[in-house]
């Protein structure tokens, strides 16, 4: 892009691009002093003791789990991420996969595409007058909220911090439980985080209203894969929509499945998601719900930004 090469020459760097590559499948040169990666790319203990010259990392993501953040820090290594830059896209998506799965988008996509034309089977829910949890409400979720509220949904909440300004506007607070078991629709938008693992999983996946429906745009480890084909397969979902998987870098990056060091739960985990590629009742994504041409502006200016206030040692948006 004409405006990263500029910005390249402007501050006298070097530039090596490694396009639609993984960074353990790229041989990265050993002298860099600034290194930018995106989610699949798993920075390491052993990929940071490979580059002896790194002070920073910039990842294009707000999500940071995929670098060894302690052990970078031990040694000395500024990490930067990209604190806002989906609250629009994401939450517009998480609203469109609702609505896919409410008029059965998929099951009507395909059997148009046979020539099948019989609506009877295709009949579906408005979103109107359902009820809407949503799990995280930071930007992401605040904004899917208020999209929500104006599309006629009874929108609940439910953080460990609850938004102050939702408060204000009305929106309700409930524990976790209370909103598995009163939602239509349960969408998710929390970090990755150890508090988050499997934050829906085999247990309270049975808390859920039956027939409801399941929306993951957050990330892929929030939920287990296994509670919700438990969920389908028992009738406690009616279906599920998922941007984001467990083992997603397998699936979407086929050439880690001949690496020997795979875990067996990681390829569990793959078969899982391939199981549930195939089921009528699910929307699966590749980590999608980001990539408009305004989320991706965003991304590309604020790490442009990080790397040049780190160059005039003024640093921005260090992961703490």
């Amino acid at each position: 892009m004409p405006f990263i090469e500029k910005f390249v020459e402007e501050n006298e760097l070097e530039l090596a691009c490694f396009s639609n590559e993984t960074i353990d499948s790229v041989k990265i040169p050993e002298d860099i002093d600034i290194l930018s990666v995106f989610i699949y790319s798993k920075i390491t203990k052993e990929v940071i003791d490979s580059l002896p010259n790194l002070k920073l990392i910039a990842t294009r993501s707000t999500g940071f789990d995929h670098i060894d953040i302690s052990y970078a820090k031990s040694k000395g290594i500024i990490i930067c991420n990209v604190p806002s830059y989906g609250d629009e896209s994401v939450a517009e998506y998480s609203i469109m996969l609702m609505l896919s799965l409410a008029r059965k988008l998929r099951e009507t996509i395909e059997n148009t595409e046979k020539g099948i034309y019989k609506a009877s089977s295709l009949r579906g829910i408005e979103l109107r007058g359902k009820t809407l949890g949503i799990i995280g409400t930071g930007r992401i979720g605040g904004r899917a909220a208020t999209l929500a509220k104006c599309m006629g949904m009874n929108v609940i909440c439910c953080d460990v911090k609850p938004n102050q300004k939702l408060i204000e506007e009305g929106f309700k607070y409930l524990p976790l439980e209370e909103l598995l078991g009163t939602s239509d629709f349960v969408s998710l938008h929390v970090p990755y985080l150890p508090s988050t693992n499997h934050l829906i999983n085999m247990d309270n996946i049975k808390l859920f209203k039956k027939g409801s429906f399941l929306v993951n745009t957050s990330r892929g480890k929030v939920v287990e894969t296994e509670s919700i084909i438990y969920g389908l397969r028992n009738h406690i979902l009616s279906g599920a929509a998922i941007d984001t998987f467990e083992s997603e870098e397998i699936v979407m990056e086929e050439h880690l499945i001949w690496k020997e060091e795979i875990p067996a739960d990681s390829l569990k985990k793959a078969l899982e998601i391939t199981y549930l590629m195939k089921h009528p009742n699910v929307i699966i994504t590749p980590h999608n719900a980001y990539n408009t041409q305004e989320g991706l502006q965003i991304i590309l200016e604020t790490t442009l930004d990080n790397i040049k206030s780190f160059l005039q040692n003024r640093l921005k948006n260090v992961v703490m």
